[in-house]
C-alpha cells in the first residue's frame, strides 16, 4: 500500500524492483483514488518477513500485506 494517493506508483514499483525481483505487477483500486500496488515476487526460501521488511523500508510504502506464499 502506498503512503498516499500522491505517491507515483510507477516510481514506487521501480524502487521496489531494485530491492526484490518482481515477476508481475498490477494496480488494484482500493477507495477514494487510492490504489494498491500488487506484486508477484519470487525469492529464495527466506520466508516472507525479510522481503516484507525490505519493501516496508522504501519511502512511499505505508504497509505490506502478503496474500499468499508458496514454494516452487
Amino acid at each position: 500500500m502506498p503512503a498516499s494517493t500522491e505517491v507515483n506508483l510507477e516510481k514506487l514499483k521501480a524502487s521496489i524492483a531494485k530491492t526484490v525481483e518482481i515477476k508481475d505487477a498490477r494496480l488494484e483500486p482500493i477507495a477514494f483514488g487510492l490504489n494498491a500496488l500488487k506484486l508477484l515476487v519470487v525469492a529464495k526460501d527466506v520466508g516472507t518477513e525479510a522481503i516484507e521488511e525490505k519493501i516496508r523500508a522504501i519511502d512511499g510504502v505505508a504497509d505490506v500485506v502478503v496474500e499468499s506464499a508458496t514454494l516452487l
